[in-house]
């Protein structure tokens, strides 16, 4: 491949790309159906129960299966985790550096195979899985920068006496449970547990229940690139069971969570309700707006609209989920914006021209189709609003990409699908539009298209959100990048207040300590 993929790729010439894409995923496909084990206690390791992987995009596929980690064996792992911590920790900081920097290197070196296998098993577009398998070997090459950086989390202080010698340092908590969404599942099982263990501490990770193979493929990596055994342990089996077990675990010293607003909260009220406080780093979605003003560039607001709103079939905490459009260019927008959203290819996300793939299971599937009842009821469906079952989809989760005008008080500019659905009301003023985008339990992104310095900048300084973005065609609210758009959730999307993508995470999975010494 001749250049990198991010999520801002746009107009670079890709048939050298799709060629390589297409052979390597020809190549992925001619083994499906394997097994594959859990990693605990520094070996592969089979139960006999198993997690079968089917392609969201024909559900008769199996893609492959994967052992369960059965919930007794969980004392003798975080034993194992604890053993491996009393030597980790001691790990001088270049060295773990040094081991993520290779790292980042071997997955940009099989980012085709990954990415292959991340749009067979989450339904993602091969460009935006390339793009996702990018930014995980960034995020280790940004948060090994991060140790470096700060001379391994250490600084001198001042003296109270010529002859006292004082250092502020981080120290690693034990023990980090990672729990990672099915969206990301390279990415942000990456950025969490490489922020885990960058800053000391040892990893059980599980990937989610619909994306184990690419969980499978991290554990790989760090194989390869010398990572000591226990320091991550891979685990396999369902939220229910599994991921509450972990939550509960005596030897949990800490969690890394991504996922939903509820789970979220259900994990934070439980684990810090102990003897005494536990770090919890959640990021827990959002229900972003974008602003199209009276002055915006139309054609590049309903590009940025259209990518941000369909982009993973919606599936993205980050992806845009409601319009506030001026009155004066409501209808001007709205047949640009409804002309791309008919023209958007649905299909296999293997294919090099589709856009958007399925949903990732009935579940989402079913939750599609009752806020598209509901929406019906109350206002008009513009583009969309389809479940397709026919021909080749005939066996996949398939909808079309969909846009409702509705009145700005329904439900569903409040709630969050996770589902290719774009509620659109207007707007008189900017500030009544900021007031609009800020009423909403979620604080994770935004977007305006103004062409006036001032309106960005009022945008800029009051909207209630971690991730802004003004004029953006590629993504009016979706395309964060390791150290260029820190990802951070405020209100209902995040707990810590330092997102991933930005230059305060690692330290999170770190505790302060002074040390004197006297001399």
């Amino acid at each position: 491949m001749s250049f990198r993929i991010t999520y801002s790729v746009l107009n670079a010439d890709m048939s050298e790309l799709h060629r390589e894409f297409d052979g390597v995923l020809a190549k992925v496909k001619s083994g499906l159906g394997k097994e594959f084990p859990y990693w605990a206690n520094g070996k592969e390791r089979q139960s006999g129960s198993f997690i079968d992987d089917k392609n969201p995009a024909d559900t008769r596929q199996l893609l492959a299966r994967f052992h369960k980690t059965p919930t007794k064996e969980l004392d003798a792992i975080f034993g194992a985790s604890k053993k491996a911590f009393t030597h980790w920790r001691l790990t001088p900081w270049k060295e773990r550096a040094a081991i993520f920097r290779k790292a980042g290197d071997i997955i940009s070196e099989r980012r085709l195979e990954i990415s292959a296998c991340m749009a067979l098993e989450t339904g993602k577009n091969r460009l935006e899985a390339l793009g996702e398998v990018e930014e995980a070997a960034d995020l280790f090459r940004y948060h090994a920068g991060q140790l470096e950086e700060s001379n391994g989390f250490s600084r001198p202080m001042g003296k109270l006496a010529p002859n006292e010698n004082t250092r502020d340092v981080l120290r690693p908590y034990g023990t980090f449970v990672v729990l990672a969404p099915f969206n990301f599942p390279f990415a942000l099982s990456a950025g969490m547990a490489s922020g885990a263990m960058l800053a000391g501490n040892t990893v059980v990770f599980k990937p989610s229940q619909e994306t184990p193979w690419v969980g499978y493929h991290l554990m790989d990596v760090f194989r390869e690139a010398g990572l000591p055994d226990n320091v991550f342990q891979l685990l396999y089996g369902t939220g229910g069971e599994l991921g509450n077990a972990l939550i509960d675990h005596p030897g949990t010293d800490g969690i890394a969570f991504t996922g939903s607003y509820d789970v979220g909260m259900q994990i934070l009220s439980k684990f810090t309700s102990g003897r005494y406080p536990r770090p919890v780093i959640l990021e827990m979605g959002g229900k972003n707006p974008a602003i199209i003003c009276e002055t915006a560039n139309l054609d590049k607001a309903a590009n940025g609209c259209w990518r941000s709103a369909f982009g993973l079939t919606g599936q993205k905490c980050s992806a845009l989920s409601r319009v506030y459009v001026h009155k004066k260019v409501k209808d001007a927008f709205l047949a640009k914006l409804v002309a791309k959203t008919k023209a958007t290819v649905v299909g296999d996300p293997t294919r090099a021209d589709v856009f958007m793939g399925p949903l990732i299971n009935d579940k989402a599937l079913q939750r599609f189709e009752g806020a598209l009842a509901d929406a019906k009821k109350s206002g008009k469906v513009l583009a969309g609003g389809e479940n397709i079952r026919t021909g080749e989809l005939a066996h996949g989760h398939f909808v079309s990409p969909t846009v409702v005008e509705l009145p700005k008080t329904h439900r569903l500019f409040q709630d969050e699908l996770f589902a290719p659905l774009l509620v659109v009301d207007t707007f008189e003023s900017l500030e009544e539009a900021i007031r609009l985008s800020n009423a909403a339990l979620y604080g994770l992104c935004a977007g305006i298209f103004s062409e006036r310095k001032e309106e960005v900048e009022l945008f800029m300084n009051t909207m209630d959100a971690g991730v802004l973005y003004a004029n953006r065609e590629t993504g009016a609210t979706t395309g964060a990048w390791p150290g260029v758009n820190p990802f951070c959730g405020w209100k209902g999307s995040g707990a810590s207040g330092k997102g991933i993508c930005g230059p305060y995470y690692v330290s999170q999975f770190a505790r302060e300590q002074s040390q004197t010494i006297m001399e």
